[in-house]
């Protein structure tokens, strides 16, 4: 079953794109038609695309492996900071710090910087400090926590990168592409697809139209964060059981091993107890 459906991406207005004379020809598979000057997308290629992207999204999340969500554009801020804060993702809803993704350990250091004005307010060493170097702290603290914040807990490079906007996003996509990330986005009709490997024909401009791409994908995400979850659970009730085997197995082996080394000393009685009976039926 689909995870969207056609009337309910015309209701949010998914298939409006922008003017005609500001496409992209090579959005061209993707447009239905052309109204009042204003080019319209095709929906059921919508529906299709969502699907395609909601199941790979789903794998990299069962897999334990992350998606870095990339939204900076005011209308889409805090729908996907609400939506992929619930399935634990990361995400960058402020402006894009370059080298983000080529330059990965410089980022982790200014991460790590904000663990460490942490650990400076959590011992007391913080208030120690005069009021200069107290203000100075918390500045670059709120402004660590402003850019970075939302990617604190992400130790690796992603697996995947899912864009709202590829104009505005650029210099993220071209990051992932130097790196062989994948990258998952929505199109509007005046962008250039060729460098997204799941592309998501949608209106990004609209916060209804974001906001209903943005439920299916992290529905997928939240789906393959379950099952990965059950199969944890699974393997930890299977744990004590494969454990035991090897132990029922041993004890199997030396049981038969004795009963084996037991055969010819049982048989070599057999045979003096004939032979004793034999010899007491001579005698008399």
């Amino acid at each position: 079953m689909p995870r969207t459906d056609f009337n309910q991406l015309l209701e949010a207005g998914v298939h409006f794109g922008h003017l005609k004379r500001k496409w992209n020809p090579k959005m061209a598979p993707y447009i239905f038609m052309e109204k009042n000057g204003i080019h319209i997308i095709d929906l059921h290629k919508t529906v299709l695309k969502i699907d395609e992207a909601a199941n790979a999204l789903k794998q990299i999340a069962r897999s334990g492996r992350r998606v870095l969500f990339v939204a900076t554009k005011k209308q889409a801020k805090d729908i996907v900071a609400e939506k992929v804060q619930a399935v634990n993702m990361p995400y960058v809803t402020e402006r894009w710090p370059g080298g983000m993704l080529t330059n990965f350990p410089t980022i982790r250091k200014a991460v790590k910087k904000m663990a460490t004005i942490d650990k400076l307010i959590s011992d007391g060493t913080y208030g120690n400090l005069s009021k200069r170097e107290m203000l100075q702290v918390t500045r670059q603290r709120a402004k660590l926590e402003k850019n970075l914040g939302s990617i604190a807990d992400l130790t690796r490079l992603p697996a995947a990168l899912f864009v709202v906007d590829v104009q505005k996003e650029a210099n993220a996509v071209k990051e992932a592409k130097r790196l062989n990330i994948p990258v998952f986005a929505m199109v509007d009709t005046c962008c250039d697809p060729t460098d997204i490997d799941y592309v998501i024909p949608a209106n990004d401009d609209a916060a209804k139209s974001i906001e209903v791409v943005l439920n299916a994908v992290t529905a997928a995400i939240a789906e393959g964060l379950a099952e990965r979850k059950l199969e944890k659970e699974k393997e930890a009730a299977e744990a004590p059981a494969k454990e035991a085997k090897p132990r029922i197995k041993k004890a199997v082996k030396a049981d038969v091993d004795e009963i084996v080394n037991a055969a010819p000393k049982a048989a070599e009685e057999v045979e003096e107890e004939v032979a004793e009976a034999a010899a007491e039926q001579a005698a008399e």
